[in-house]
C-alpha cells in the first residue's frame, strides 16, 4: 500500500510541478514575478523538510554523529555536481558555444537527472513512513515549480515549441517515478542504509536552498529581496507547521 501512496504522491506533486511551468505558456510576461514567489516558498519548503523531518526520522534510526557526518556528505556532494556538471536551470542561460538544439538537449539531461534523484529521496522517505514520503514529496514538489518555470522558459527561448516542451518534461518527470520505485523495492526486498539516505537528502535540500536559491534573493532589489525573505520564513513556517499536524 505505501508503494501506491507514493505514486500518487509522485504523480499529484509532478502535476502541479507542470501545471506551475506551464503557467508561462499563458502569462510569459508573468514569469519572473512567478519565480520571484516560488523561488523562495521552495527554499523555505526544502528546509523545513531537512531539519524539522528528514534529519529527525534518520536520528531516530541510526547514530546522529555518524548521520550528521552524511548530510555534510550529500552537502558536499551537491556541490562538486553543481561545479563539474552545468547542472540548475540558470547555469543553463550562460552556457557559450552551443547550438540551440545542444543546449535544449542539456537542460532536458540535467532535468531528467536532477529529477531521479528527487526519486530517490521520496523512495527512501516512504520506506520509513507514508507521512515522511508525503512531507519530502511536497518539498521537492515546492521546489520544482521554480525551476520549471526557469526549464520551460530556457527551451521556449530556444526555440521549441510548447507542445515539444511539455512533452519532453513530461518525459524526464518519470525520471522521478522511477528512481522512487527502484529505491522502495530495493529497500522493501533489501537492507538499505535508509537512515543515511534521509540524511544524505537532508544535505542536498540544505544546499539546493542555501546555495542556489537563497543567494538569487539577495541578488534582488532590496524591496523585491525583503519580500522575497519573508516569502522563505513564511514558507519555513508553515511548511513546519504541515510537518507537526501530520506527524500527529
Amino acid at each position: 500500500m505505501n508503494y501506491w501512496y507514493m505514486v500518487m504522491a509522485i504523480a499529484i506533486g509532478s502535476a502541479l510541478s507542470l501545471l506551475g511551468g506551464a503557467t508561462i505558456f499563458l502569462a510569459k510576461k508573468k514569469r519572473k514575478r512567478a519565480v520571484a514567489i516560488a523561488l523562495p516558498f521552495g527554499a523555505g519548503a526544502l528546509l523545513a523538510a531537512a531539519f524539522f523531518d528528514l534529519l529527525p526520522e534518520a536520528f531516530e534510526i541510526g547514530d546522529a554523529g555518524t548521520l550528521l557526518v552524511w548530510a555534510l556528505v550529500g552537502f558536499l556532494a551537491f556541490f562538486m555536481m553543481e561545479r563539474s556538471v552545468t547542472w540548475f536551470h540558470h547555469h543553463h542561460e550562460h552556457m557559450l558555444g552551443v547550438t540551440n538544439r545542444s543546449q535544449g538537449v542539456m537542460v532536458m539531461i540535467g532535468d531528467l537527472l536532477h529529477n531521479m534523484i528527487d526519486g530517490i529521496a521520496i523512495g527512501a522517505a516512504f520506506l520509513v513512513n507514508p507521512t515522511t514520503g508525503f512531507i519530502t514529496t511536497l518539498a521537492v514538489s515546492a521546489h520544482e515549480i521554480p525551476k520549471e518555470l526557469g526549464t520551460f522558459g530556457i527551451l521556449l527561448s530556444r526555440g521549441w515549441k510548447d507542445r515539444k516542451v511539455m512533452l519532453a518534461n513530461i518525459a524526464t518527470a518519470a525520471g522521478t517515478l522511477l528512481a522512487a520505485s527502484m529505491t522502495f523495492w530495493l529497500g522493501s526486498t533489501m537492507r538499505l542504509p535508509v537512515a543515511e539516505l534521509l540524511a544524505l537528502t537532508s544535505g542536498f535540500f540544505i544546499y539546493v536552498a542555501a546555495s542556489d536559491i537563497i543567494p538569487d534573493i539577495h541578488e534582488q532589489p532590496r524591496k523585491i529581496g525583503t519580500v522575497q525573505a519573508g516569502i522563505l520564513v513564511l514558507s519555513v513556517v508553515f511548511v513546519g507547521v504541515v510537518i507537526h499536524l501530520i506527524g500527529d
